[in-house]
């Protein structure tokens, strides 16, 4: 499967994951000037803005390369602007979110991995 149809497959994936635990999904594929969120969740009062990251040759040990700190400042900007243009969201807590879509690296089987709270904003 070629890149693109690896990352919305994982997108999908990823997007069934959060609504099994519970959130809803407000957007999906959020772009700014700056850059791109994958998905725009809900979790009770907090907002999470989710990057999935679907490879199907390297591991969740590479997510370092992958979600370097300019990606992740591109995925605060786009944050940003998703709020500056979605008031109604300003009064929640914001997290930023990872879901790993790929191979257990022990086992070789299809894996999911969510990982909350995965970068946040620095000042």
């Amino acid at each position: 499967m070629h890149s693109a149809g690896l990352g919305r497959e994982g997108e999908e994936r990823a997007a069934g994951l959060l609504e099994a635990a519970g959130m809803s999904i407000i957007a999906k594929n959020v772009r700014s000037q700056r850059g791109e969120v994958d998905i725009v969740a809900l979790d009770g009062e907090t907002i999470v803005f989710v990057e999935v990251k679907a490879w199907s040759v390297y591991g969740m040990e590479d997510l370092q390369y992958g979600l370097n700190l300019k990606k992740q400042r591109r995925i605060i900007e786009t944050a940003k602007y998703f709020l500056s243009t979605h008031r109604e969201y300003n009064r929640k807590a914001v997290r930023f979110d990872v879901i790993f879509v790929g191979k257990d690296a022990l086992s070789g089987e299809p894996a999911v991995t969510h990982l909350a709270s995965a970068f946040t904003e620095r000042v």
